[in-house]
């Protein structure tokens, strides 16, 4: 699913919203996570999963199409580790529905 199509299902279900609001909304959301990754907070999303920025460090490592030797700077990469919840709905078993109290 891409960005679009996200847009356009969560505008179809909540027919009340225009599209416009709908992808304003979306857009707030990714921009709003990854404003929070880049200042090193964790994301915990539950029942769906958690993104964090983790920190590769600097390595050597090989062009693999000459082979030669090339250094590979330091960099931060977001991370994201699913769920139980969705993990169980992805592999088909039933979930009980949360009680609200």
């Amino acid at each position: 699913m891409t960005k679009s199509q996200l847009i356009e299902t969560v505008a179809t279900k909540l027919t009340s919203i225009p599209k416009k609001e709908v992808e304003i909304a979306v857009d707030t959301i990714f921009s709003c996570m990854t404003d929070a990754l880049v200042r090193d907070e964790r994301i915990e999303i539950r029942g769906f999963g958690s993104f964090v920025a983790k920190t590769r460090e600097a390595r050597e490592g090989r062009n693999p199409k000459t082979g030669e030797k090339v250094f590979v700077p330091r960099k931060r990469t977001p991370f994201f580790t699913v769920g139980k919840e969705l993990k169980e709905r992805v592999n088909g078993k039933r979930l009980s529905t949360p009680t609200t109290t």
